[in-house]
């Protein structure tokens, strides 16, 4: 058995126990790497081995930092990593190197991890569609016709390749639940403000976007959330610290659990989905949870409104200066260009008019869940698509308005912040892997990490690995 098929927290068991080394570790992953990501472009600029091994080697000398102590990661190519190249999946940045690391990257350091490389991305992170036209294309491990989602899409695919055992994601419109689901692994948005912000650009009103842990367990989720959690104090917003890697064990017996499907029809789903999905939360049935169906709790097409409303602001405001410049601007990708280009036309009516919706289904949401304890629904709408396409134009039949309409079914969440694990709920009939959001009210993280970690007792489909 390989070390790369161990999780992130047994090889920091083995290394506490001095079974294995850093040295070791890093031999073994260096070496399915070699093997592996040449045929799924998953893990980018990457260092080189002999440096790699170095740093192994200079963890097994030293104290232990923390619990990714010489344990090998690859920051998502959004991250900015000090000494490392980072660019965003943009020709402006290919070459790009800074000078420090953001805090998501910062905090892993600080927990001992090894920095190897990157995890691709889509241009800069727009689409859910792991390309771009400084890295290429990241294709799934379960099928290498077919993309592995984003924008995450390449720590998903490293995951469940075994090319990693932890990885980081960042999530605003399912950027790590829908590779996770794509990829067959987990995928956590934790409730926003629990992982601060970098203190740059704006910080006041940039609420819709998170980082989180994506792994193969949900004890290394937990660890990997414990790590990036915590207030920055240059940002506001900030969320207390928690510990989550010790209150996963929870009975789910009685709790009540409400399926939302499609959203009474609103959020259209390829054939196959809404029945995989149906099957996983027979699983929490099975553990003696009483699953029920709920109706539409807010109009769908007003949250959409909102939401491209709100997106296209972001976007326009932190992205004018590259606009501005003629030369830059023609080195955008097209997706970009309309995100940006909506946020241009927006009146400040239109943005308080989006505000209020948020408003509204944030309390609309909370009674919903004095009901209920969690909710389900889809992670995605259409199953891992053919890696050639940009993004599907359409689905069961209805024509898609936009580059990411197809993935509306995130954004009940993404808008108002709540927790949200992506399950994998096993593989269709096609052989596509498939996952089913948990979702729960603002705070709840702890709760839904728990009854992940059931529901992963119960299921592990992550243990199913891709084909040679």
């Amino acid at each position: 058995m390989s070390l790369t098929d161990h999780s992130a927290s047994d090889l920091m068991r083995l290394l506490s126990a001095r079974k294995v080394s850093a040295e070791e570790i890093m031999w073994d992953y260096l070496d399915r790497i070699g093997q592996v990501n040449p045929a799924i472009n998953a893990l980018v600029s990457l260092i080189d081995p002999d440096a790699a091994m170095a740093m192994a080697r200079e963890a097994d000398a030293s104290q232990p930092k923390g619990w990714m102590h010489g344990v090998p990661a690859a920051p998502k190519d959004l991250v900015a990593t000090k000494g490392l190249r980072t660019t965003w999946g943009s020709p402006l940045f290919a070459d790009h190197v800074p000078v420090a690391d953001d805090l998501v990257a910062a905090r892993q350091r600080a927990a001992g991890a090894i920095f190897i490389g990157k995890s691709n991305t889509p241009e800069w992170g727009h689409g859910s569609h792991s390309f771009n036209p400084v890295h290429g294309t990241t294709l799934n491990p379960y099928d290498r016709t077919r993309g592995a989602g984003g924008s995450s899409g390449g720590a998903a695919a490293a995951l469940a390749a075994r090319l990693l055992a932890v990885a980081d994601g960042s999530d605003m419109m399912g950027s790590l639940r829908n590779p996770a689901a794509f990829c067959n692994v987990y995928g956590f948005r934790p409730t926003w403000g629990l992982v601060p912000q970098d203190a740059e650009g704006d910080t006041y009103l940039h609420t819709l976007s998170t980082e989180g842990p994506m792994a193969r367990t949900i004890e290394d989720l937990a660890r990997l959330l414990e790590t990036l959690c915590g207030p920055n104090p240059e940002a506001p917003f900030g969320r207390t610290s928690e510990i989550f890697a010790d209150r996963l064990d929870r009975n789910v017996k009685g709790l009540r659990i409400g399926w939302l499907g499609d959203w009474g029809g609103a959020y259209p789903m390829e054939a196959g989905i809404l029945d995989q999905c149906l099957e996983g939360a027979q699983v929490f049935e099975g553990m003696g949870a009483i699953v029920e169906p709920v109706a539409p709790p807010y109009p769908a097409e007003r949250l959409w409104q909102a939401w491209i409303t709100l997106r296209a602001m972001l976007n326009s405001g932190s992205m004018k200066a590259l606009y501005a410049d003629p030369a830059k601007r023609a080195q955008i990708k097209p997706e970009t260009l309309w995100e940006i280009e909506q946020g241009q036309s927006l009146t400040a009516a239109a943005i308080y008019e989006a505000s209020t919706i948020r408003s509204r289904w944030y309390a609309r949401a909370a009674k919903l869940f004095g009901d209920y304890d969690a909710l389900i629904m889809p992670a995605a709408q259409v199953w891992p698509f053919p890696a050639d396409w940009r993004w599907p134009k359409e689905v069961s039949g209805r024509t898609m308005d936009t580059y990411h309409r197809w993935m509306e079914v995130v954004v009940p969440v993404s808008l108002i912040g709540l927790p949200s694990l992506c399950l994998p709920v096993g593989f269709g009939a096609n052989g596509l892997p498939m996952g089913m959001q948990l979702i729960g009210p603002t705070g709840a993280d702890a709760k839904i990490l728990s009854i992940g970690q059931a529901y992963h007792r119960a299921t592990d489909w992550p243990g199913r690995r891709p084909p040679p």
